[in-house]
């Protein structure tokens, strides 16, 4: 099969961990393990997040005295690809000897009257109590809102209209390649209604309805979005809470899914399986390879089609 798979940002950098590059270099090989299991046997693309270190960057780039202003988000994305798309490529590359690896600076087109732009939504970075989150949003200009444990900033989460590097990424599939791409969502730009000249936007795309949309354009089989719990649960962290092991896409969106959590991800889901026909899945990364399988994780197919 062709695969996609969605990693969460925090594969790399789990909450409360300090966000240094030695913690993110050991939590990569957890990472790898679960990937090489499936690349032996599959076509694999990997998409990543990067809420936490595209915060850890935006922090550093405000506070740093040799520059007249922080750097934009865009650019800030850019550089969160290469740093976890070189990790990926080396672990990868130690774990299936012999595979082509390629790890791709990747664009995504969004619209530049997107309402998401005056909504922000967007997780980024690490989590604050709120006097301090507070006054650091007074400081720099931040949107913050609440998060399960604290406070976060937010920033604009435009849709996702084009990956503009989907034919590059046909290619390197069709030589035998596993890409690494689409990193963060992808770089976020706009183009001009006339020249088409592209440039680069204040945001950070989602990278699930990213890696939903190049699934799609992909014609991969499968859509699997990996994170930090076994399966999307109904009513979660309340006594009602139920694991959802089947769905089909309109059962999911009736589940009322946090839009700042669970809700990208079974959006994600259910966009791809209503598009292509094809299967997504919602899970642990330890569990991959059985989620592939059918054995773990929320798995979500076509449903009957509407009367």
């Amino acid at each position: 099969m062709r695969i996609v798979i969605a990693l969460g940002g925090n594969a790399l950098l789990h909450r409360g961990e300090r966000p240094d590059a030695v913690v993110q270099e050991a939590n990569i090989d957890r990472v790898t393990t679960a990937i090489a299991a499936l690349a032996h046997d599959h076509e694999i693309v990997i998409t990543h997040g990067n809420g936490p270190q595209i915060g850890l960057l935006a922090v550093e780039s405000a506070a740093d005295p040799a520059l007249s202003a922080p750097y934009p988000l865009d650019l800030l994305g850019a550089q969160t690809q290469g740093m976890i798309g070189s990790l990926l490529a080396r672990t990868l590359h130690d774990a299936l000897p012999g595979r082509r690896i390629a790890a791709l600076v990747t664009h995504t087109l969004v619209r530049a009257d997107d309402p998401a732009f005056e909504h922000p939504t967007k997780f980024v970075g690490q989590v604050y109590p709120y006097d301090i989150a507070s006054a650091l949003a007074r400081k720099r200009g931040w949107h913050i809102a609440a998060d399960t444990t604290g406070w976060r900033r937010v920033v604009p989460s435009p849709v996702p209209e084009r990956i503009l590097e989907t034919d590059t990424i046909h290619e390197l599939l069709g030589s035998g390649t596993l890409v690494i791409c689409a990193g963060g969502g992808g770089v976020p730009v706009t183009a001009d209604f006339d020249t088409g000249a592209l440039t680069g936007a204040e945001a950070v795309v989602d990278k699930d309805l990213t890696a939903a949309l190049l699934a799609e354009h992909l014609k991969a089989d499968f859509l699997l979005i990996l994170t930090d719990v076994p399966c999307v649960y109904s009513g979660y962290g309340t006594p009602d809470q139920r694991p959802v092991l089947g769905a089909t896409p309109a059962e999911l969106r009736r589940g009322g899914f946090p839009e700042g959590s669970m809700g990208p991800k079974t959006e994600a889901a259910a966009r791809f399986v209503e598009r292509t026909g094809g299967v997504a899945a919602i899970g642990a990364l330890d569990a991959a390879y059985e989620i592939v399988h059918g054995r773990s994780g929320t798995l979500v197919r076509p449903g009957p089609p509407a009367v």
